[in-house]
């Protein structure tokens, strides 16, 4: 007995001194001191760089992209999150090309009035998998905003069997009344993809979006160059031929004399559209003539998922997931000879960030209660493909995911007194978020253009979609140490950059804001990921049947 005494003792010392590491208090100054300007830099330097020629789903660049990720994960000692314990989910696409030169011709039925040219005035494609397009004479009608939302009450067809025919929009979505649409919040109804989506639903030929800077939120550039590429769909979503042949957008002045020649005025119809008692106007007297060739590819591209697991037996099911796309738009026509759009803030900035938070919660891991995902998803830019994937083909149920937490552009300019929450108000970790800025002198302030949809526009709304609580944290707007920066730099530069060549390391960014932000985000995510209770949805916001939806299949 006396024998045993002393190997008893040292068990019982040993299990105390466990018990009390994993009970005691984490150091959470030191872990979030990992999180730094500089380590976000070597990032985001190497995921920017020229080598990886842009980081296209599908190509050598994205390779490149995911093994890198893949080593930072390793070194960190983040596990493959994916259920055979590898790193990599991939998913099966497929690649549209459509061929250059193609016009669109304006006519009377018999007499060319128009001609638009490819790329320069207007960008059109196949709306499904068709080889190749050929309509003719096709009557075009207005629509205004197209929604049908009887939620609010406000239908723009009222009625109009629009089958065969190719339908022309306003973008985005009513905005001039308070009580309808959020104000002026975008919703998904004012999204590009909501009207491609309702066109096909009602049966329609075709659909033409007016671009304007306003209603858009961004140039003709972002269009001609984003829509001229190699597009992406996942492959169990294209279908092979459908009614509706033809997406397409038009330029604002090519928009105007395509209403003028059909006797309308397109200020006052535009106008119009806001009105809940608009009715379709046909483009009477004038029709359409296209013709488009596509080439299609097989390919796959490639999400990272990396785990951290938790330690609480009650929560060892639950999950937070950390979302960023790795991907960009590849190579281009040259600039200034500069053909590689490398992408630098959007979003080797994310990318980097999520990586080195993978580095500060790995060190207090012991005291992790959720498990951890980090997702680096690929083809956000081709419509959010590698989110949506993960979302629909999660590895975990979605219905024990407690909440997502998006990075997609992050701070590149400088140190700000407040951070951006965009869909401030939706989800319950803003108030974590508010409580957590308030502790570090700092305030949270919603989306500050909020008609631009920015909830809708990355991949959070994947997640989102399927019911997961998403926070997107964004860019403050005051600066610290200079009030005027917002509006006189950021914005200018951002709007030189944004799906350019111009978006690489330059003197501009610095990543001490992002060092500042990341650390701010730390906390809120550690009171997440350790929460007694699942976060939630505001009650009533559109996504709460969805999770309550999947909490009940979780549960099953």
């Amino acid at each position: 007995m006396n024998k045993l005494f002393p190997t008893v003792s040292v068990f019982i010392l040993s299990v105390s001194l466990l018990f009390t590491a994993c009970s005691s208090e984490p150091d959470l100054e030191q872990a979030r001191s990992l999180i730094t300007e500089d380590g976000i830099m070597q990032h985001v330097s190497a995921l920017a760089h020229d080598s990886l020629m842009g980081r296209a789903p599908g190509t050598e660049g994205e390779q490149m992209t995911v093994d890198y990720i893949i080593r930072q994960f390793e070194e960190i000692g983040v596990e493959g999150g994916m259920p055979d314990g590898s790193f990599v989910q991939h998913v099966p696409a497929i690649g549209q090309q459509t061929l250059p030169g193609s016009v669109m011709r304006i006519t009377d039925g018999t007499n060319t009035l128009h001609e638009f040219d490819y790329y320069t005035e207007m960008m059109a494609w196949p709306a499904a998998g068709q080889e190749e397009v050929n309509i003719r004479d096709a009557e075009l009608v207005y629509v205004g905003y197209g929604i049908i939302a009887p939620e609010e009450d406000w239908d723009d067809y009222k009625g109009m069997d629009v089958s065969g025919k190719i339908l022309v929009f306003k973008n985005s979505d009513p905005s001039t009344h308070p009580d309808l649409f959020a104000g002026n919040t975008r919703l998904y109804y004012g999204r590009w993809s909501y009207k491609y989506e309702i066109a096909e639903e009602l049966g329609a030929l075709g659909a033409i979006i007016i671009h304007t800077l306003p209603t858009a939120g961004y140039g003709w550039n972002v269009v001609s160059g984003g829509w001229s590429r190699e597009r992406f769909a996942l492959a169990d979503e294209m279908q092979p031929v459908s009614d509706t042949e033809l997406n397409a957008w038009l330029t604002f002045p090519s928009s105007q004399a395509l209403f003028s020649s059909a006797g309308l005025n397109i200020d006052e119809l535009l106008d119009e559209a806001e009105n809940p008692d608009f009715e379709p106007v046909p483009l009477e007297g004038v029709y359409l003539d296209i013709d488009l060739e596509a080439e299609y590819s097989e390919l796959e591209f490639q999400n990272v998922v990396g785990i951290l697991r938790g330690n609480d037996r009650n929560l060892s099911d639950e999950h937070v997931i950390f979302s960023a796309h790795h991907d960009h738009l590849g190579t281009g026509t040259p600039v200034e000879g500069d053909s590689i759009y490398n992408g630098a803030m959007d979003n080797a900035s994310g990318t980097s960030a999520m990586i080195e938070m993978a580095r500060a919660f790995k060190s207090i891991q012991p005291h992790l209660r959720r498990n951890v995902m980090f997702a680096a998803v690929g083809a956000e830019e081709s419509g959010l493909l590698g989110s949506r994937y993960l979302a629909n083909n999660s590895p975990v149920p979605v219905g024990k995911i407690s909440a997502n937490i998006n990075l997609d552009m992050i701070n590149g300019f400088g140190r700000t007194e407040d951070i951006v929450v965009v869909g401030k108000g939706r989800t319950s970790m803003d108030q974590i978020m508010i409580e957590e800025a308030e502790k570090m002198g700092r305030y949270v302030v919603p989306d500050q253009d909020p008609g631009q949809g920015f909830y809708y526009r990355s991949d959070h709304f994947s997640f989102a979609r399927v019911g997961i609580p998403a926070l997107y944290p964004n860019t403050g707007v005051e600066y610290i140490h200079d009030e005027n920066f917002h509006q006189d730099v950021v914005v200018p530069h951002l709007r030189k950059i944004y799906h350019t060549v111009h978006d690489r390391v330059d003197e501009v960014i610095t990543f001490a804001g992002a060092e500042e932000d990341m650390r701010l985000v730390f906390n809120v995510a550690y009171r997440v990921i350790n929460d007694d209770e699942m976060q939630s949805w505001t009650p009533g916001d559109e996504f709460e049947a969805a999770r309550m939806q999947a909490i009940e299949e979780a549960s099953r």
